[in-house]
């Protein structure tokens, strides 16, 4: 095996984002509801995918909702002219400045966000407000009983209005509050307040469209994983995974009926046996309670691969894996830990977690390439 492209790195690891499979998601996104405009989430510096790599893929949204000003100031030097929602609004009202200098759409959910906003009114070019409803996540928002004030307070002050919501359980359909309990908390609430809405993640644009608004704000999916944390549950929507995590085998133990692998010994060779050490660990963002049986992708030189389970606890910069099914495999063969064949919602199904937590916990040590 050749290894990883040539990078001068000590370590093989290597996340690749496929600026190609970004391109691809949104624009499933825009076929499933295509009545809606798309704000593409790119909070938490893109899922841990990273901000460069989501601009590049994703520059074609009508605009890009996050969590941090620095993020917005970001995309502003990169010549992005787009729309920029801050997801949690202003944490303090210093940032109103900077906000309209950004030309930034805010969310607002709750007093202190008004207050700032009325002090403020006559500073300068009015903002866009997606005001945020509790309509039962119980989270961000104001309740029905106040939003309706809370309404007329901003838009006597100048501001334009939308109207946001966002929704518990999109992803199942057997807890409360429901979809629909909750899209009939909403229209009761802004009955009579004419305003657009933002209303559907990405649950709600796989399996409620008539629960969308006229602005979708699509996370997970953009990435390729799945809002259930089941892969499963998003075959049909034919989403591309944006990042692959890969390695290489760095050393390879020959083991003998009843040895036993990595701290605890949790793992006992049933017989003599081939286990590859593969350099990534927790340390470089995997999930240290990976179970034995956790699949990795093994490169073969027909090119076919094949998959191969963990065995043995994981450390900080090293795991080790099952080489029975590949026979041939040595030192500089190339792993797959998830992306283009191992879902990165499997590994975390086996992990006892799920997807958004794995992308989002890459560590900065391990170097990516955009593609």
């Amino acid at each position: 095996m050749t290894g990883l492209a040539n990078r001068l790195i000590n370590r093989p690891i290597l996340a690749s984002i496929r600026t190609s499979a970004f391109r691809h998601n949104l624009n499933r996104v825009r076929e499933l509801v295509p009545e809606s405009k798309i704000w593409a989430v790119i909070k938490a510096k893109a899922y841990g995918h990273g901000l460069e790599g989501a601009l590049q893929g994703l520059e074609s949204t009508d605009g890009f909702a996050l969590l941090d000003i620095e993020d917005a100031l970001w995309l502003r030097a990169q010549q992005w002219q787009g729309r920029i929602l801050l997801l949690e609004g202003l944490f303090h009202e210093n940032e109103i400045p900077v906000a309209r200098e950004l030309h930034l759409d805010l969310v607002v959910h709750c007093e202190a966000q008004i207050q700032w906003l009325e002090t403020n009114a006559l500073a300068g070019k009015p903002l866009n407000i997606f005001l945020k409803l509790n309509s039962g996540m119980n989270r961000l928002g104001f309740t029905p009983k106040a939003y309706r004030n809370a309404f007329h307070r901003l838009h006597a002050a100048g501001y334009h209005l939308h109207h946001m919501t966002h929704f518990a359980n999109a992803d199942q359909i057997d807890r409360q509050p429901t979809v629909g309990q909750q899209m009939e908390c909403l229209q009761k609430t802004i009955e009579g307040l004419e305003a657009s809405s933002s209303l559907g993640n990405s649950a709600a644009i796989l399996w409620h469209r008539n629960a969308v608004g006229e602005w979708a704000r699509p996370g997970i999916m953009l990435y390729g994983a799945s809002p259930t944390g089941l892969h499963a549950d998003i075959a049909h929507a034919h989403l591309e995974p944006v990042m692959q995590l890969r390695s290489e085998i760095i050393d390879v133990q020959e083991l003998k009926k009843g040895d036993r692998v990595g701290y605890g010994g949790r793992y006992e060779a049933p017989e003599d046996m081939r286990i590859g050490v593969v350099a990534c660990g927790y340390a470089d963002g995997y999930p240290r309670h990976a179970k034995d049986g956790t699949p990795v992708w093994v490169e073969s030189e027909n090119g076919l691969g094949v998959t191969c389970p963990i065995v043995g606890q994981v450390s900080m910069d090293m795991l080790t894996i099952d080489l029975r099914a590949a026979p041939a495999t040595g030192v500089g063969t190339v792993v797959e830990l998830w992306g283009a064949v191992i879902s990165v919602d499997d590994v975390a199904q086996m992990s006892g977690t799920i997807g958004y937590e794995l992308l989002c916990a890459l560590a900065p040590r391990v170097p990516v390439s955009i593609e």
